[in-house]
């Protein structure tokens, strides 16, 4: 079973797999409450090498929306003439192990990571450092981005760094409120209240938009053809709702483990069977450099996130930063 079945299913077998993760979801729940404590007491400190630093997370393990907000956020901070660089963990990728500032031009995702390497297709002139190590990221930021905003894809739970502005997604009624193992949430939801803003708030609602393209960049009109889906993602249930809802027919539908690797041998079936695949852009940054089989279609799925009212969330946005003391060099 994929991890999103167990923690969603209806089924009577993932309902028996959350019951007997339970107990172990409490013990996750009581250990990370005592390693937040070590903060909120005093007893560590949070570093400090760079502000202002805007982070953009969650408490569930993928498939929320945060790199599609990222982006919006991006855009929004340039739209306010702000510099920006944005910090990614680079998940699984060699680079993930420390915090490099990448080179410019487009980036291997085998190297860099996925992520990353769609930042860079999406914001071909965007500085990103990439990397586990946020404090590292914030210090090399700092070094060599002094004036900028540090915007983190992701880090909420990465206590060591100090944010000075924290935007989190959260759904308001979760399918599944548990933790790890039994449910999808890396801290207990009580977490929310380290965060300046909870998004949908009762001020700010977040629109998440699906649209298709084909591979030269195309808009694709989706209603009545019938696709197959391929996907490593964290929440493919999420994209096949929306793909339903624009009007598609899902065909054969495989789900990898997010950030897998994925190969052009996956496009085979549906190449055979003459119906287009769709993948998302985070795994069309990795097939675009695989070799596809002949007379394989691909569509690539784009999400794309607004928060509304846009002007009051830039007016918002812009006073919490502009309180925000920057740290000299």
């Amino acid at each position: 079973m994929h991890w999103s079945e167990v923690w969603f299913g209806s089924n009577p077998r993932a309902a028996l797999a959350r019951t007997l993760l339970t107990p172990a979801s409490w013990l996750y729940a009581a250990g990370w409450s005592a390693y937040l404590a070590t903060y909120r007491s005093g007893f560590k400190k949070a570093a400090s090498p760079h502000a202002p630093i805007l982070c953009v997370g969650n408490l569930v393990v993928g498939g929320s929306g945060k790199t599609p907000l990222t982006m919006h956020l991006v855009e929004v901070l340039l739209r306010l003439g702000r510099t920006v660089v944005v910090s990614c963990s680079g998940y699984g990728a060699p680079r993930s192990e420390a915090a490099s500032v990448s080179p410019d031009g487009d980036l291997d995702p085998a190297e860099w990571g996925d992520e990353p390497a769609l930042f860079r297709a999406t914001f071909p002139d965007l500085p990103l450092i990439v990397g586990r190590r946020r404090v590292l990221a914030a210090a090399r930021c700092h070094e060599r981005f002094p004036d900028s905003v540090l915007l983190l894809d992701d880090g909420f739970q990465h206590l060591p760094l100090r944010k000075d502005l924290a935007i989190l997604l959260d759904e308001p009624t979760p399918e599944n409120a548990r933790c790890l193992p039994a449910g999808p949430y890396r801290e207990p939801r009580s977490s929310l209240d380290r965060a300046d803003l909870v998004l949908p708030a009762p001020e700010f609602e977040v629109v998440f938009e699906t649209s298709l393209r084909d591979a030269s960049g195309s808009s694709v009109e989706p209603a009545g053809r019938e696709a197959d889906v391929l996907c490593a993602i964290g929440r493919p249930d999420r994209l096949l709702a929306s793909l339903r809802g624009l009007g598609l027919e899902v065909g054969n539908v495989r789900a990898l483990p997010d950030h897998a690797a994925l190969t052009g041998r996956y496009l085979e079936g549906s190449a055979s069977a003459r119906r287009p695949v769709i993948v998302t852009e985070k795994d069309w940054v990795k097939l675009r450099r695989e070799a596809l089989p002949s007379g394989s279609e691909v569509w690539v799925a784009r999400r794309t996130a607004r928060v509304v009212p846009e002007d009051a969330f830039m007016g918002w946005i812009s006073n919490r930063l502009a309180a925000i003391p920057t740290k000299t060099v």
